[in-house]
């Protein structure tokens, strides 16, 4: 059976990063994900003064609990989200004057719950065009910590980067939250944090976070599910099989979960205890499923959808309209330029059963449009990108890999560049 090396995970290295600049000793990160998105991150430590050591299989960052080492930098987070909102929050903790930039994608993305929950907390934060988007200055002199209400309704990153947060913070902090989208990816930090040696309670919507730091240590990164979920789904789609080692029933994310929608729609499932295996069986159902906790897959099931045997409706994502684009809108757009019959609403959309025809893919240079159309090139030939090179954000070596495999299955593939 076909095994596939996916990258490491975007969401846990740029966690480990962090956590790794806040601890107090070197953190050695084995098999980070090295992409634009996390080049981006690393170099924004960099900017900050933390020292990151590359060789190709590990990344080695020393540790400094007490923030920054520059007391001045002006750090690009590109077009990263977790650069964006987790390294101004890791510089509030230091003492210094920092201003953080982005793409203009990245600017557009929203991050006023985060900049209004990091006021709250005392610290001095302005924003220097639009109020609740990059840029953005801070004046950082600590974080003395406390209680502080957080709505994480538009992004789970906002809780992730208060929950980091919390431990470089003199008291502590107490983080009421008022709504939560992709709680998985919350869970991911809290299990990380405790490999890094803190603690986190919950209390009802109260998550409580000690103060004393992090301690140093060798963290293992694993395979990113998001960028899974295109090779699950090109075997469930060609009634093929597909296996993908390091990500089996210990697995820290919650987008693994998407192998759960493919098994409701007929395929077959197998999770081992390191591994997980897909094997299409030549029939897709049609169904209706919330995606609210895995919402990084929706493009994956709407781009495999018109293969099904009844309507596809997916429920419960209004957040995937503040992502690297409004991908609902970009979903139903394409599928329509491939002669798909769509229905959308705010949080849903329902994609009929049909043969999508060939055309050219509008990807607004996200990265995950790019990867699930492709999966649907695999039954629709004559399908192609305006900008198949934007994987480089998570996985530059999609196309390759991804072709790699089809050949390996005798399907040929229509160049993605």
């Amino acid at each position: 059976m076909p095994a596939v090396d996916i990258p490491g995970s975007k969401s846990v290295t740029a966690r480990a990063l962090f956590l790794a600049a806040a601890a107090d000793g070197v953190t050695t990160l084995v098999r980070p994900l090295r992409s634009d998105d996390t080049e981006g991150f690393a170099e924004g430590l960099a900017r900050l003064g933390y020292r990151v050591g590359r060789t190709p299989d590990t990344w080695q960052v020393d540790g400094r609990p007490q923030g920054p080492a520059l007391p001045e930098a002006e750090v690009y987070c590109r077009d990263g989200a977790t650069t964006a909102r987790f390294l101004p929050t890791l510089a509030a903790a230091g003492h210094g004057s920092y201003r953080f930039d982005a793409s203009e994608q990245m600017r557009r993305r929203p991050l006023a719950p985060l900049t209004r929950a990091l006021r709250d907390l005392g610290v001095d934060l302005r924003h220097e065009a639009a109020e609740g988007h990059h840029p953005l200055r801070i004046e950082a002199a600590g974080v003395e910590g406390g209680e502080v209400t957080l709505d994480a309704g538009q992004s789970s990153q906002y809780l992730t980067a208060l929950l980091l947060l919390g431990p470089l913070t003199r008291k502590g902090l107490r983080i009421r939250v008022t709504d939560l989208v992709s709680a998985p990816y919350v869970e991911i930090t809290i299990a990380m944090m405790r490999s890094f040696g803190v603690e986190v309670a919950r209390e009802g919507d109260v998550f409580v976070v000690p103060s004393g730091g992090y301690r140093a240590t060798t963290y293992a990164v694993e395979p990113d599910a998001s960028t899974a979920s295109y090779f699950f789904a090109a075997a469930a789609v060609t009634g093929r099989e597909v296996t993908v080692p390091g990500l089996g029933r210990g697995a820290l994310q919650g987008d693994l979960g998407f192998v759960d929608v493919l098994r409701r729609m007929g395929a077959d499932v197998e999770i081992a205890e390191d591994s997980t295996t897909v094997r299409g069986t030549g029939t897709l159902r049609g169904l209706t499923v919330a995606m609210r906790d895995i919402s990084d897959t929706m493009p994956t099931l709407a781009a495999i959808a018109p293969f099904a045997n009844g309507p596809v409706r997916i429920e419960d994502v209004a957040n995937t309209r503040v992502k690297e684009c409004d991908r609902l809108d970009a979903c139903a757009e394409n599928l329509r330029r491939l002669g798909i019959e769509v229905a959308a609403g705010e949080d849903w959309i329902e994609i009929r059963p049909g043969t999508p025809a060939p055309a050219e893919i509008k990807t607004y240079g996200d990265h995950r449009v790019v990867m699930s159309f492709a999966v649907t090139g695999l039954r629709a030939p004559g399908i192609s990108f305006d900008d198949p090179g934007c994987v480089k954000k998570t996985f530059p070596g999609f196309h390759e890999a991804f072709g790699e495999l089809a050949a390996g299955w005798g399907i040929p593939l229509t160049p993605s560049r």
